[in-house]
Protein backbone atom coordinates (compact mmCIF):
# COMPACT_ATOMS: atom_id res chain seq x y z
CA UNK A 1 0.00 0.00 0.00
CA UNK A 2 1.12 3.56 -0.74
CA UNK A 3 0.56 6.43 1.68
CA UNK A 4 -0.07 9.94 0.32
CA UNK A 5 -0.18 13.05 2.47
CA UNK A 6 -1.71 16.33 1.28
CA UNK A 7 -1.17 19.39 3.48
CA UNK A 8 -3.35 22.43 4.03
CA UNK A 9 -1.86 24.38 1.11
CA UNK A 10 -2.91 21.65 -1.32
CA UNK A 11 -6.60 21.86 -0.28
CA UNK A 12 -6.88 25.55 0.62
CA UNK A 13 -9.74 26.12 -1.84
CA UNK A 14 -11.93 24.34 -4.40
CA UNK A 15 -9.22 24.51 -7.05
CA UNK A 16 -6.85 22.79 -4.65
CA UNK A 17 -9.34 19.96 -4.04
CA UNK A 18 -9.80 19.59 -7.79
CA UNK A 19 -6.03 19.47 -8.21
CA UNK A 20 -5.75 16.66 -5.63
CA UNK A 21 -8.15 14.72 -7.84
CA UNK A 22 -5.99 15.49 -10.86
CA UNK A 23 -2.85 14.32 -9.03
CA UNK A 24 -4.49 11.01 -8.15
CA UNK A 25 -5.66 10.52 -11.73
CA UNK A 26 -2.10 11.11 -12.98
CA UNK A 27 -0.12 9.02 -10.50
CA UNK A 28 -2.70 6.33 -9.62
CA UNK A 29 -4.64 5.67 -6.44
CA UNK A 30 -5.22 1.91 -6.21
CA UNK A 31 -4.17 0.40 -2.87
CA UNK A 32 -3.59 3.85 -1.37
CA UNK A 33 -4.34 5.63 1.88
CA UNK A 34 -4.52 9.44 1.75
CA UNK A 35 -3.86 11.62 4.79
CA UNK A 36 -5.24 15.17 4.53
CA UNK A 37 -4.66 18.24 6.72
CA UNK A 38 -7.07 21.05 7.55
CA UNK A 39 -7.81 23.38 4.63
CA UNK A 40 -5.53 26.41 4.22
CA UNK A 41 -5.21 28.36 7.47
CA UNK A 42 -8.17 26.65 9.17
CA UNK A 43 -6.09 25.52 12.15
CA UNK A 44 -5.14 29.14 12.82
CA UNK A 45 -8.81 30.16 12.55
CA UNK A 46 -9.80 27.42 15.00
CA UNK A 47 -7.13 28.67 17.40
CA UNK A 48 -8.89 32.06 17.30
CA UNK A 49 -12.12 30.27 18.26
CA UNK A 50 -10.31 28.66 21.20
CA UNK A 51 -8.91 32.02 22.31
CA UNK A 52 -12.35 33.59 22.09
CA UNK A 53 -13.87 30.67 24.00
CA UNK A 54 -11.59 31.39 26.95
CA UNK A 55 -11.11 35.15 26.68
CA UNK A 56 -13.63 36.90 24.39
CA UNK A 57 -17.00 35.18 24.53
CA UNK A 58 -18.64 38.01 22.57
CA UNK A 59 -16.46 37.14 19.57
CA UNK A 60 -16.98 33.37 19.80
CA UNK A 61 -19.99 33.00 17.54
CA UNK A 62 -18.67 35.32 14.80
CA UNK A 63 -15.36 33.46 14.73
CA UNK A 64 -17.16 30.12 14.29
CA UNK A 65 -19.30 31.60 11.52
CA UNK A 66 -16.17 32.79 9.75
CA UNK A 67 -14.85 29.22 9.55
CA UNK A 68 -18.29 27.98 8.44
CA UNK A 69 -18.40 30.60 5.70
CA UNK A 70 -14.96 29.64 4.41
CA UNK A 71 -15.82 25.96 4.09
CA UNK A 72 -19.28 26.67 2.72
CA UNK A 73 -17.72 28.64 -0.13
CA UNK A 74 -15.54 25.65 -0.99
CA UNK A 75 -18.62 23.42 -0.93
CA UNK A 76 -20.48 25.78 -3.28
CA UNK A 77 -17.52 25.82 -5.67
CA UNK A 78 -17.37 22.02 -5.72
CA UNK A 79 -21.02 20.95 -5.53
CA UNK A 80 -23.60 23.00 -7.44
CA UNK A 81 -26.50 21.07 -5.89
CA UNK A 82 -26.96 22.47 -2.38
CA UNK A 83 -28.97 19.38 -1.49
CA UNK A 84 -25.80 17.33 -1.94
CA UNK A 85 -25.04 15.13 1.07
CA UNK A 86 -21.69 16.89 1.53
CA UNK A 87 -23.47 20.03 2.76
CA UNK A 88 -25.45 18.13 5.38
CA UNK A 89 -22.42 16.22 6.67
CA UNK A 90 -20.20 19.31 6.92
CA UNK A 91 -22.98 21.27 8.66
CA UNK A 92 -23.41 18.39 11.09
CA UNK A 93 -19.73 18.64 11.98
CA UNK A 94 -20.09 22.38 12.64
CA UNK A 95 -23.18 21.68 14.76
CA UNK A 96 -21.08 19.22 16.79
CA UNK A 97 -18.41 21.89 17.24
CA UNK A 98 -20.95 24.42 18.48
CA UNK A 99 -22.50 21.85 20.82
CA UNK A 100 -19.07 21.24 22.37
CA UNK A 101 -18.58 24.98 22.85
CA UNK A 102 -21.93 25.18 24.68
CA UNK A 103 -21.61 22.05 26.79
CA UNK A 104 -17.94 21.67 27.68
CA UNK A 105 -17.18 21.82 31.38
CA UNK A 106 -13.42 21.22 31.31
CA UNK A 107 -11.19 24.24 32.13
CA UNK A 108 -8.14 22.41 30.72
CA UNK A 109 -6.92 24.58 27.83
CA UNK A 110 -4.95 21.82 26.12
CA UNK A 111 -7.89 19.41 26.28
CA UNK A 112 -10.26 22.01 24.84
CA UNK A 113 -7.69 22.88 22.17
CA UNK A 114 -7.56 19.32 20.87
CA UNK A 115 -11.33 18.86 20.83
CA UNK A 116 -11.88 22.07 18.84
CA UNK A 117 -8.92 22.14 16.50
CA UNK A 118 -9.64 18.60 15.28
CA UNK A 119 -12.66 19.82 13.30
CA UNK A 120 -10.33 21.28 10.69
CA UNK A 121 -9.15 17.85 9.58
CA UNK A 122 -12.53 16.17 10.05
CA UNK A 123 -14.25 18.72 7.78
CA UNK A 124 -11.49 18.88 5.14
CA UNK A 125 -11.41 15.11 4.67
CA UNK A 126 -15.20 15.00 4.50
CA UNK A 127 -15.22 17.51 1.63
CA UNK A 128 -12.34 15.84 -0.24
CA UNK A 129 -13.88 12.38 0.16
CA UNK A 130 -17.26 13.48 -1.21
CA UNK A 131 -15.63 15.27 -4.14
CA UNK A 132 -13.49 12.26 -5.05
CA UNK A 133 -16.61 10.09 -5.07
CA UNK A 134 -18.33 12.72 -7.20
CA UNK A 135 -15.50 12.45 -9.72
CA UNK A 136 -15.73 8.66 -9.83
CA UNK A 137 -12.79 7.97 -7.50
CA UNK A 138 -14.44 5.65 -5.01
CA UNK A 139 -12.97 5.94 -1.53
CA UNK A 140 -13.68 5.09 2.09
CA UNK A 141 -13.58 7.88 4.70
CA UNK A 142 -11.98 6.83 7.97
CA UNK A 143 -12.04 8.62 11.32
CA UNK A 144 -8.37 8.40 12.28
CA UNK A 145 -9.31 8.65 15.96
CA UNK A 146 -10.60 5.09 15.74
CA UNK A 147 -7.13 3.91 14.69
CA UNK A 148 -4.37 6.01 16.25
CA UNK A 149 -4.54 5.60 20.03
CA UNK A 150 -2.49 7.79 22.34
CA UNK A 151 -1.95 8.83 25.91
CA UNK A 152 -3.58 11.96 27.38
CA UNK A 153 -0.78 14.41 26.62
CA UNK A 154 -3.09 16.82 24.84
CA UNK A 155 -1.51 18.87 22.01
CA UNK A 156 1.54 16.59 21.87
CA UNK A 157 0.27 13.06 22.41
CA UNK A 158 2.39 9.91 22.45
CA UNK A 159 1.26 7.00 20.28
CA UNK A 160 0.34 3.61 21.75
CA UNK A 161 2.00 1.69 18.94
CA UNK A 162 0.77 -1.81 19.80
CA UNK A 163 -2.88 -0.80 20.07
CA UNK A 164 -2.64 1.41 16.99
CA UNK A 165 -1.08 -1.32 14.87
CA UNK A 166 -3.75 -3.84 15.89
CA UNK A 167 -6.58 -1.46 14.99
CA UNK A 168 -5.06 -0.45 11.64
CA UNK A 169 -4.29 -4.00 10.57
CA UNK A 170 -7.77 -5.15 11.55
CA UNK A 171 -9.63 -2.58 9.43
CA UNK A 172 -7.47 -1.58 6.45
CA UNK A 173 -7.79 -3.82 3.39
CA UNK A 174 -5.61 -4.02 0.29
CA UNK A 175 -6.58 -2.64 -3.12
CA UNK A 176 -8.90 -0.02 -1.57
CA UNK A 177 -8.60 3.77 -1.51
CA UNK A 178 -8.93 5.33 1.93
CA UNK A 179 -8.95 8.94 3.10
CA UNK A 180 -8.29 9.99 6.67
CA UNK A 181 -7.15 12.89 8.83
CA UNK A 182 -3.66 13.91 9.76
CA UNK A 183 -2.57 15.22 13.16
CA UNK A 184 -5.28 13.49 15.24
CA UNK A 185 -5.64 10.53 17.57
CA UNK A 186 -7.68 9.63 20.63
CA UNK A 187 -7.01 8.57 24.20
CA UNK A 188 -8.39 5.61 26.14
CA UNK A 189 -11.60 7.55 26.86
CA UNK A 190 -11.99 8.35 23.13
CA UNK A 191 -11.35 12.04 23.64
CA UNK A 192 -9.52 13.61 20.73
CA UNK A 193 -5.78 14.17 21.01
CA UNK A 194 -3.34 15.81 18.61
CA UNK A 195 0.19 14.78 17.69
CA UNK A 196 1.71 18.27 17.65
CA UNK A 197 1.39 21.09 15.10
CA UNK A 198 2.18 20.01 11.53
CA UNK A 199 1.74 16.39 12.64
CA UNK A 200 0.02 15.11 9.49
CA UNK A 201 3.36 13.87 8.10
CA UNK A 202 3.73 11.85 11.27
CA UNK A 203 0.26 10.38 10.77
CA UNK A 204 1.31 9.20 7.31
CA UNK A 205 4.42 7.58 8.80
CA UNK A 206 2.37 5.84 11.51
CA UNK A 207 0.08 4.24 8.92
CA UNK A 208 3.07 3.35 6.73
CA UNK A 209 4.83 1.63 9.61
CA UNK A 210 1.75 -0.31 10.71
CA UNK A 211 0.87 -1.39 7.15
CA UNK A 212 4.45 -2.10 5.99
CA UNK A 213 3.72 0.37 3.21
CA UNK A 214 5.48 0.44 -0.13
CA UNK A 215 6.23 4.16 0.24
CA UNK A 216 5.11 7.50 1.67
CA UNK A 217 4.70 10.57 -0.54
CA UNK A 218 4.31 14.05 0.91
CA UNK A 219 2.76 16.39 -1.65
CA UNK A 220 3.97 19.99 -1.28
CA UNK A 221 3.87 23.30 -3.13
CA UNK A 222 7.64 23.05 -3.70
CA UNK A 223 9.42 20.64 -6.07
CA UNK A 224 10.88 18.61 -3.19
CA UNK A 225 13.29 19.14 -0.31
CA UNK A 226 15.24 22.33 -1.02
CA UNK A 227 18.54 23.32 0.58
CA UNK A 228 16.87 26.47 1.96
CA UNK A 229 13.45 27.96 2.53
CA UNK A 230 12.64 30.10 -0.55
CA UNK A 231 10.73 32.52 1.69
CA UNK A 232 14.03 33.62 3.24
CA UNK A 233 16.72 32.74 0.70
CA UNK A 234 16.80 33.96 -2.88
CA UNK A 235 18.78 31.06 -4.35
CA UNK A 236 17.72 27.50 -3.53
CA UNK A 237 18.54 24.08 -4.97
CA UNK A 238 16.63 20.79 -5.01
CA UNK A 239 18.10 17.89 -3.06
CA UNK A 240 17.32 14.96 -5.37
CA UNK A 241 18.26 12.21 -2.93
CA UNK A 242 19.10 12.28 0.76
CA UNK A 243 19.58 9.62 3.42
CA UNK A 244 17.29 9.02 6.37
CA UNK A 245 20.12 10.28 8.57
CA UNK A 246 20.41 13.57 6.72
CA UNK A 247 16.64 14.04 6.61
CA UNK A 248 16.44 13.40 10.35
CA UNK A 249 19.18 15.98 10.94
CA UNK A 250 17.40 18.56 8.77
CA UNK A 251 14.05 17.88 10.44
CA UNK A 252 15.60 17.98 13.91
CA UNK A 253 17.03 21.42 13.27
CA UNK A 254 13.68 22.66 11.99
CA UNK A 255 13.39 22.09 8.24
CA UNK A 256 9.66 22.65 7.74
CA UNK A 257 9.26 20.39 4.72
CA UNK A 258 9.32 17.21 6.86
CA UNK A 259 7.90 16.82 10.36
CA UNK A 260 10.61 15.74 12.86
CA UNK A 261 8.74 12.64 14.10
CA UNK A 262 8.04 11.36 10.60
CA UNK A 263 11.34 9.75 9.74
CA UNK A 264 12.08 7.32 12.57
CA UNK A 265 9.21 4.87 11.91
CA UNK A 266 10.03 4.95 8.19
CA UNK A 267 13.73 4.32 8.79
CA UNK A 268 12.96 1.44 11.15
CA UNK A 269 11.30 -0.44 8.28
CA UNK A 270 13.30 1.17 5.46
CA UNK A 271 10.15 2.58 3.86
CA UNK A 272 11.14 5.17 1.24
CA UNK A 273 9.81 8.70 1.57
CA UNK A 274 9.17 10.94 -1.43
CA UNK A 275 8.59 14.69 -1.28
CA UNK A 276 6.91 15.81 -4.49
CA UNK A 277 5.13 18.78 -6.01
CA UNK A 278 1.33 18.72 -6.26
CA UNK A 279 1.74 21.37 -8.95
CA UNK A 280 3.95 19.13 -11.13
CA UNK A 281 3.20 15.64 -9.80
CA UNK A 282 5.11 13.74 -12.48
CA UNK A 283 8.45 15.32 -11.55
CA UNK A 284 10.67 13.03 -9.45
CA UNK A 285 10.97 15.33 -6.42
CA UNK A 286 13.19 14.24 -3.53
CA UNK A 287 13.62 10.66 -2.36
CA UNK A 288 14.65 9.83 1.20
CA UNK A 289 16.03 6.35 1.71
CA UNK A 290 18.81 4.26 3.22
CA UNK A 291 22.35 5.12 2.14
CA UNK A 292 25.33 6.84 3.72
CA UNK A 293 26.37 8.18 0.31
CA UNK A 294 23.24 10.32 -0.05
CA UNK A 295 24.63 13.37 1.73
CA UNK A 296 24.04 16.82 0.18
CA UNK A 297 27.08 18.28 -1.54
CA UNK A 298 26.06 21.88 -0.78
CA UNK A 299 25.17 23.91 2.33
CA UNK A 300 21.64 23.43 3.68
CA UNK A 301 20.08 26.36 5.55
CA UNK A 302 17.38 26.11 8.21
CA UNK A 303 15.89 29.05 10.04
CA UNK A 304 13.74 29.13 13.16
CA UNK A 305 12.11 32.49 13.88
CA UNK A 306 10.63 33.80 17.14
CA UNK A 307 13.11 32.03 19.39
CA UNK A 308 14.20 33.11 22.86
CA UNK A 309 17.86 33.21 23.92
CA UNK A 310 18.09 32.75 27.68
CA UNK A 311 21.30 33.11 29.69
CA UNK A 312 21.52 32.03 33.32
CA UNK A 313 24.33 32.66 35.78
CA UNK A 314 24.64 31.88 39.46
CA UNK A 315 23.84 34.61 41.95
CA UNK A 316 27.07 34.02 43.92
CA UNK A 317 29.41 33.36 40.94
CA UNK A 318 29.58 29.65 41.76
CA UNK A 319 29.83 27.08 38.99
CA UNK A 320 26.79 25.98 37.00
CA UNK A 321 27.04 22.25 37.68
CA UNK A 322 25.18 19.14 36.54
CA UNK A 323 22.58 19.36 39.28
CA UNK A 324 21.70 22.91 38.21
CA UNK A 325 21.42 21.94 34.55
CA UNK A 326 19.30 18.92 35.44
CA UNK A 327 16.95 21.13 37.45
CA UNK A 328 16.70 23.67 34.61
CA UNK A 329 15.89 21.01 32.02
CA UNK A 330 13.28 19.41 34.26
CA UNK A 331 11.61 22.82 34.47
CA UNK A 332 11.73 23.25 30.69
CA UNK A 333 10.22 19.80 30.22
CA UNK A 334 7.44 20.45 32.71
CA UNK A 335 6.48 23.69 30.92
CA UNK A 336 6.97 22.32 27.37
CA UNK A 337 9.78 24.67 26.38
CA UNK A 338 11.68 23.15 23.46
CA UNK A 339 15.46 23.54 23.67
CA UNK A 340 17.13 24.09 20.27
CA UNK A 341 20.69 25.00 21.34
CA UNK A 342 22.80 24.76 24.50
CA UNK A 343 26.05 26.48 25.47
CA UNK A 344 27.62 26.66 28.89
CA UNK A 345 30.69 28.00 30.65
CA UNK A 346 31.85 27.77 34.25
CA UNK A 347 29.39 30.31 35.65
CA UNK A 348 26.81 30.73 32.89
CA UNK A 349 24.43 28.59 30.89
CA UNK A 350 22.74 29.72 27.67
CA UNK A 351 19.88 28.06 25.81
CA UNK A 352 17.85 28.91 22.75
CA UNK A 353 14.28 27.87 23.43
CA UNK A 354 10.97 27.78 21.63
CA UNK A 355 7.98 28.77 23.74
CA UNK A 356 5.08 27.59 21.58
CA UNK A 357 2.74 27.27 24.58
CA UNK A 358 3.64 30.70 26.03
CA UNK A 359 4.88 29.31 29.34
CA UNK A 360 8.16 31.26 29.61
CA UNK A 361 6.84 33.92 32.04
CA UNK A 362 6.08 31.19 34.60
CA UNK A 363 9.48 29.57 34.08
CA UNK A 364 11.27 32.92 34.33
CA UNK A 365 9.62 33.62 37.68
CA UNK A 366 10.85 30.29 39.07
CA UNK A 367 14.38 30.62 37.66
CA UNK A 368 14.82 34.14 39.03
CA UNK A 369 14.72 32.71 42.55
CA UNK A 370 18.03 30.89 41.96
CA UNK A 371 19.75 32.50 38.98
CA UNK A 372 20.60 35.82 37.43
CA UNK A 373 18.73 35.98 34.13
CA UNK A 374 19.25 37.78 30.85
CA UNK A 375 17.27 37.06 27.69
CA UNK A 376 16.61 38.20 24.15
CA UNK A 377 13.17 37.66 22.64
CA UNK A 378 12.29 37.22 18.96
CA UNK A 379 15.75 36.07 17.89
CA UNK A 380 16.39 33.85 14.87
CA UNK A 381 18.27 30.56 14.99
CA UNK A 382 20.08 29.71 11.76
CA UNK A 383 21.43 26.21 11.24
CA UNK A 384 23.76 25.47 8.32
CA UNK A 385 24.44 21.83 7.55
CA UNK A 386 27.63 21.25 5.48
CA UNK A 387 28.60 24.88 5.98
CA UNK A 388 31.43 26.78 4.36
CA UNK A 389 32.77 30.34 4.65
CA UNK A 390 30.44 31.71 2.00
CA UNK A 391 27.37 30.16 3.63
CA UNK A 392 28.36 31.66 6.97
CA UNK A 393 28.74 35.10 5.43
CA UNK A 394 25.32 34.87 3.77
CA UNK A 395 23.67 34.31 7.15
CA UNK A 396 25.67 36.85 9.16
CA UNK A 397 25.43 39.79 6.75
CA UNK A 398 23.49 42.76 8.21
CA UNK A 399 22.68 40.89 11.42
CA UNK A 400 23.84 41.07 15.03
CA UNK A 401 25.30 37.70 16.01
CA UNK A 402 24.44 36.85 19.62
CA UNK A 403 25.85 33.33 19.75
CA UNK A 404 27.67 30.96 17.39
CA UNK A 405 28.30 27.25 17.79
CA UNK A 406 30.29 25.06 15.40
CA UNK A 407 30.57 21.28 15.09
CA UNK A 408 32.12 19.18 12.33
CA UNK A 409 29.18 19.36 9.93
CA UNK A 410 26.87 21.93 11.46
CA UNK A 411 27.05 25.63 12.26
CA UNK A 412 24.39 27.33 14.38
CA UNK A 413 24.08 31.08 14.70
CA UNK A 414 21.62 33.08 16.81
CA UNK A 415 20.98 36.52 15.40
CA UNK A 416 18.98 39.64 16.06
CA UNK A 417 17.81 41.35 12.89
Amino acid sequence: MKIFKFGGASVKDAEGVKNVTSVLEKVGFRDTLIVVSAMGKTTNALEVIIKNYFEKSSQLHPSVQEVRKYHNQILQDLFTDEDHEAYFTVNAHFDDLEYFLRSNKSPNYNFVYDQIVSYGEIISTTIVSYYLNERGIKNTWLDVRNFIKTDTTYRDANVNWEQTQNLINKKIEKDELYITQGFLGSDSNNFTTTLGREGSDYTAAIFAYCLNAESVTIWKDVPGVLNADPRYFEETALLNQISYREAIELAFYGASVIHPKTLQPLQNKEIPLFVKSFINPLLPGTSVSKGADLEPQLPCYIIKKNQLLLSLSSLDFSFIMEEHISEIFALFHEHKLKVNLIQNSAISFSVCIEDKFHNFPDVKEILEQKFKIAFHENVSLYTIRHFDANATQIVETNKTVLLKQISRETLQIITKE
